[in-house]
């Protein structure tokens, strides 16, 4: 009697077993496929960019199989299948590793990928997966447009001296998201010497196209009036925007021709409003119609015109800045081919450019900047910052 309920035991064992390794089977198709609805997508970031932890899981469910009287093959051959695409986006992190500093000095001349007199440090490393956030740098909150009563975060540089001063523009849709959005690169980049001004802006369907433009020129005039008593070097600025942030970034750098500006950085943001518009992304994600449509006040048959104008790719010319492009293959909100084609755009005018194509990532990547999709990211980013702001 004993011996029949230890075997219906093990039995029980075997199905979740199955269970949870089919389940965990799925989840790591999202480093490879892209995800076909809003909740998966969340999930394809967490199982692409935190692979230790799926990774790990799984690896203790394979053990726990050796115990297993049935279903012990099955599950074992699920389980190596589930880590293998677990651990694919570290594999290909090294992959990409390897060719982004030889690529990035091909893009912007020898040495570049040097920092500080630094060639060391890699493009990608596996301990740093088990890293923890770095420290972060305390930031103050200042109002940068008494009218609107727009503020931005500013993180000081750790070094003494004037320092050049990432403006950074968060992503959201154009309606949602603010300056604490994603921090831990602020601080990053305060600790290696560089001023950082996460602004907010007004946001849709209340205020639309062009007002965030607006909002972008304002926190620029606040940086130039306060350069001094905020040790802000005026002759070097670098605007950096997310997703929507990108798209405005990208329109400020190429549109408004900023003194001072000296490079614009993209992650994975709308190059071409009128070619997005034209192949919105799944509804089951995002109803990226609807989006732009709360963004610039109609659709795009009302307005071709303010379509084209919110477009950065119609602006670009053989005076654009030097631009850096991050973009993930898995992207289902914004699609990369945005990028791909701002990337051709800027090659045919002769523009200083670097695209950071990533094959495993998807939307929003860098929410863990020791995440593969975050060191590479990462590391692009101070080189790109380091080598237009030093002429």
């Amino acid at each position: 009697m004993a011996n029949s309920t230890y075997i219906k035991r093990v039995s029980i064992n075997g199905w979740v077993m199955l269970i949870l390794l089919t389940l965990l089977l799925l989840i790591s198709l999202l480093t490879v496929f892209k995800a076909p609805t809003y909740h998966l997508w969340l999930l394809a970031i967490a199982a692409s960019e935190f692979p230790l932890i799926f990774s790990g899981i799984t690896g203790l469910l394979l053990i726990a199989c050796i115990w297993l009287q049935k279903y012990q093959l099955i599950c074992i051959i699920i389980g190596f299948l589930a880590l293998g695409f677990f651990l694919s986006p570290v594999v290909r992190a090294y992959t990409v590793a390897a060719a982004v500093k030889t690529e990035f000095n091909s893009a912007f001349g020898q040495g570049s990928t040097i920092i500080k007199g630094d060639n060391s440090q890699p493009a990608f490393s596996f301990f740093k997966l088990f890293k923890h956030s770095s420290k972060s740098v305390a930031y103050k909150t200042l109002v940068y447009d008494d009218a609107e009563k727009l503020t931005l975060d500013y993180y000081p540089a750790q070094f003494g001296g004037k320092r050049p001063c990432i403006i950074v523009v968060h992503g959201g849709s154009w309606s949602s998201g603010d300056s604490r959005q994603l921090p831990e690169l602020n601080s990053y980049l305060a600790a290696e010497g560089y001023h950082v001004a996460s602004i907010n802006y007004r946001l849709a369907p209340q205020y639309q196209a062009p007002l965030a433009l607006d909002d972008v020129n304002q926190a620029f005039a606040y940086l130039r009036r306060n350069a001094g008593q905020l040790h802000i070097d005026i002759n070097n600025f670098v605007l950096l925007g997310r997703s929507a942030g990108a798209q405005i970034a990208l329109l400020s750098a190429y549109s408004q021709h900023q003194h001072g500006l000296k490079g614009v950085i993209n992650f994975y943001g709308p190059a071409d409003m009128v070619w997005g518009y034209s192949k919105p992304a799944n509804k089951l994600v995002m109803d990226s119609r609807a989006v732009m449509e709360r963004y610039l006040g109609g659709t795009y048959n009302a307005m071709p015109d303010k379509y084209f104008k919110s477009s950065p790719i119609e602006f670009v010319n053989q005076h654009t800045v030097p631009t850096l492009s991050i973009h993930g293959d898995n992207d289902v909100l914004v699609s990369p081919i945005h990028s791909q084609k701002l990337d051709v755009k800027l090659q045919q005018y002769g523009v200083k450019h670097f695209y950071l194509n990533l094959p495993w990532a998807t939307h929003g990547f860098d929410y863990n900047i020791n995440g593969p999709g975050g060191q590479l990211s990462t590391y692009v980013v101070e080189r790109f910052i380091n080598v237009v702001c030093r002429h």
